[in-house]
């Protein structure tokens, strides 16, 4: 078999390569893939925090909203643009918005907002955290926001 390999690469054709450099092959790659994904996500976080400074905090979390609702499979404008209206009435997109009455917290309005800690410690003031709490919430209960939007109009809540 090394002799075929060897034979190949000498005339060109591709080169049979060891199981075990296969397997190192792929185990290097999944790594560069997750190490590129880290550097995605601090990029996401610096520009969130540029444009918070620029446009204003709701503004920022909509677009790292949107950015993170494509680990969920919505890419549609439209999912969008129903969970931008879902939690525009919800907290108008504060991190900060509390309900003082119900407890619910956050750009969700999680109730209660504790429930977002499963997200990350830093939930009452990141929303990143909150986002990606809502969005798995959303995902879990309703499908897709348009579908919690619609709920959240025909019952006044989601």
């Amino acid at each position: 078999m090394i002799a075929l390999g060897v034979a190949a690469a000498v005339v060109g054709g591709p080169m049979l390569m060891d199981p075990m450099e296969g397997a190192a092959a792929k185990a290097q790659r999944t790594a560069m893939v997750a190490s590129q994904k880290k550097i995605h996500e601090k990029r996401t976080l610096k520009l969130m925090r540029v444009e918070q400074r620029k446009l204003g905090r709701a503004r920022a979390n909509k677009l790292l909203a949107r950015a993170l609702m494509t680990r969920q499979g919505w890419r549609q404008a439209a999912q969008f643009r129903c969970l931008e209206d879902l939690w525009a009435r919800e907290s108008g997109w504060n991190e900060h918005s509390h309900n003082a009455s119900s407890g619910a917290h956050g750009i969700p309005q999680a109730l209660p907002g504790s429930k977002m800690a499963s997200a990350g410690p830093n939930w009452r003031s990141n929303p990143r955290t909150q986002i990606k709490w809502g969005l798995r919430y959303v995902k879990h209960r309703y499908g897709t926001p348009c579908s919690a939007w619609g709920h959240f109009q025909a019952a006044g809540w989601y």
